[in-house]
C-alpha cells in the first residue's frame, strides 16, 4: 500500500493523504481492514478502508479532472511540496524514497491531532458565550466539530470541547449497539455518519427499501421497531410529527414492546413537549431510560455531520450518546428535564420559519416595485443579516430550485406547535401566526414536499 494515496470517505470526494501511525489510545474500527490517513491541506485524520485507497501518482490526473475546487488544489500543492521535500532528503542522504513503501509517520505529537475546535470564549455578564468558529474550521471537507454545551441547574452555561478532530477517525465509537428508526431527510445523514464513525447500527424504516443503501454500508436490518429496541442498547428515532412519534412507540410492534430495564430510547423528532412527556413516561414505566434530542439543521448539515443537538431528560443517556452526537453534530446542548429540548426546538424553528417567510416577502415586494431581486440579495448579503442560510435560500428561489433541504410541511407543523405552546403559556405569537398563514397558503398550492423556501410561491400566486 502506498504511503501517499487518494482516500475516499463516505460521500465525500477522494482527497490526497498519507498513511500514518494512529495514536496509541485510538482504537481501530472493528471488522474493517483499514489504514489511518492524514489528509493534506486539512490536517484531518480518518480510518479509511483499504478498498477506498488508491496510489497517488497512478490516479493523480484522473482525480484532478474531477475535482476543481480551490481547497482541493491547495491539498494537491501540499502533496507535491511534501514529495519534493522527500526527494530533497533522498538527494542529500543518498536514500531511496519511494511513495509506495509502507513507512508510517507517527502522529501522536501532531498539534493538529489533539486540539480543541473552540478557538476562544468570552464572559459576558457572568455567562459564557461561544464565539463563532473560524472559517477554516467550518470549511474543511471532512470536519465535524464537536463542542458540548451543558446548561446547569444554576442557569449558567459551561463549555466542554471534545478532544476530537472529527474527520471521523479520532472519535472512538461507543461499544453499545445502536438502533435507528426513520431514514428521512435528517435520519439518512445521521445514520451515514454513525456508520462512518464505526458504530454498530441496526436500522428500520417504514418504507423498507430506504434501508438498502445503509445495509450496503454495514448497517443491520431490523424487521420492526420493537425488534430494533430489543436488540439494541440505545435506539434513536427521527420521524415527521407527534403522531408518527407516538405510533412508533405505542403502535403495533412498536418500540415499547422491545423496551426492557436499562434500554435507552432517544427521541430526535421535532414534536411538542406534551408528546415528549407522554413518551418519557411510558418508556420509563418499563424500566427504560429516555432522552429527547431534536436537531437543528437541514439535510445538507445532516449529511455533513454538522447538526446542532438539543438534549434533555436522562443525563446518563446523554453521556452514553457522546460518540453518537460527535458523529452527527458539531455542537450539543443538555437542557435539563425532558420537554425543554422540544420547547427550545420549536422556538428556534418558529424564528427560522418566520424569517424565511419575511425574506420571501421582501423578494416579491422588490419585484412588484420594479427592483432587481438579485441586487436585493447582493445588498442583503453585505449587511448584518448576511448568512449562508439567506444566500442559499434566496439563490434557490431565484433559480426556481425548491428541492427539499427541510420540508415546507414540517416548518409549518413547527410553527403550529409553537403557536399552541405560546397559547398554553399565555404568550402572544403574532409574527409566527402571520407566517403560519403564509405557509398554509403555500401548502394549498401543493408546496408541502418542497423546501421551506417554496413559501415564496405563496406570494406570487
Amino acid at each position: 500500500m502506498a504511503t501517499v494515496n487518494w482516500g475516499k470517505l463516505g460521500r465525500y470526494p477522494p482527497w490526497p493523504g498519507k498513511i500514518v501511525s494512529p495514536p496509541k489510545d485510538l482504537k481501530k474500527p472493528r471488522g474493517k481492514k483499514c489504514h489511518f490517513v492524514k489528509f493534506f491541506g486539512t490536517e484531518d485524520h480518518a480510518w479509511i478502508k483499504v478498498e477506498q485507497l488508491k496510489p497517488y501518482h497512478a490516479h493523480k490526473e484522473e482525480m484532478i479532472k474531477i475535482n476543481k475546487g480551490k481547497r482541493f488544489q491547495q491539498a494537491v500543492d501540499s502533496v507535491e511540496d511534501f514529495l519534493k521535500k522527500a526527494k530533497g532528503k533522498e538527494q542529500v542522504w543518498g536514500l531511496s524514497v519511494n511513495t509506495d513503501c509502507t513507512l508510517c509517520e507517527p502522529v501522536k505529537d501532531d498539534p493538529h491531532f489533539h486540539h480543541f475546535l473552540l478557538s476562544q470564549s468570552e464572559k459576558v455578564r457572568g455567562s459564557m458565550l461561544l464565539t463563532e468558529l473560524g472559517e477554516a474550521s467550518l470549511s474543511l471537507p471532512y470536519e465535524i466539530n464537536s463542542v458540548d454545551l451543558i446548561v446547569k441547574d444554576t442557569g449558567s452555561t459551561s463549555i466542554q470541547a471534545a478532544d476530537s478532530t472529527a474527520i471521523n477517525g479520532s472519535i472512538t465509537p461507543t461499544d453499545k449497539r445502536i438502533g435507528f428508526l426513520g431514514l428521512g431527510l435528517m435520519g439518512s445523514g445521521i445514520v451515514s455518519n454513525l456508520l462512518k464513525m464505526g458504530h454498530v447500527v441496526t436500522v428500520w424504516n417504514r418504507t423498507a427499501e430506504k434501508c438498502d443503501l445503509f445495509i450496503q454500508e454495514g448497517a443491520r436490518l431490523g424487521r420492526t421497531p420493537a425488534e430494533v429496541a430489543s436488540m439494541c442498547d440505545i435506539t434513536f428515532s427521527c420521524v415527521s410529527d407527534p403522531k408518527a412519534a407516538r405510533d412508533l412507540v405505542l403502535g403495533p410492534s412498536g418500540v415499547l414492546q422491545g423496551i426492557r430495564p436499562g434500554k435507552c430510547y432517544v427521541e430526535m423528532s421535532t414534536v411538542d413537549p406534551e408528546t415528549i412527556t407522554e413518551l418519557s413516561q411510558v418508556i420509563t414505566s418499563r424500566g427504560g431510560r429516555f432522552l429527547e434530542a431534536p436537531v437543528a439543521g437541514s439535510q445538507q448539515l445532516s449529511n455533513d455531520g454538522m447538526l446542532v443537538i438539543l438534549a434533555a431528560g436522562d443525563r446518563t443517556v446523554y453521556e452514553d450518546c457522546s460518540s453518537c452526537f460527535q458523529a452527527m453534530g458539531k455542537t450539543s446542548f443538555f437542557l435539563g428535564e425532558a420537554g425543554n429540548a422540544a420547547r427550545m426546538m420549536l422556538i428556534l424553528n418558529m424564528v427560522q420559519g418566520s424569517f424565511m417567510a419575511t425574506i420571501a416577502e421582501g423578494l416579491t415586494l422588490a419585484q412588484a416595485t420594479g427592483q432587481s431581486q438579485q441586487t436585493f440579495l447582493d445588498i442583503l448579503c453585505q449587511g448584518q443579516m448576511a448568512s449562508t442560510f439567506v444566500d442559499q435560500k434566496c439563490q434557490n428561489i431565484l433559480q426556481g430550485n425548491f428541492k427539499p433541504d427541510y420540508y415546507l410541511k414540517h416548518i409549518q407543523k413547527d410553527l403550529r406547535l409553537a403557536i399552541s405552546m405560546g397559547d398554553m403559556a399565555n404568550h402572544p405569537t403574532p409574527m409566527a401566526a402571520a407566517a403560519n398563514e403564509v405557509y398554509k397558503r403555500a401548502k394549498a398550492l401543493d408546496q408541502s414536499d418542497n423546501d421551506i423556501s417554496a413559501v415564496y410561491r405563496a406570494y406570487i400566486h
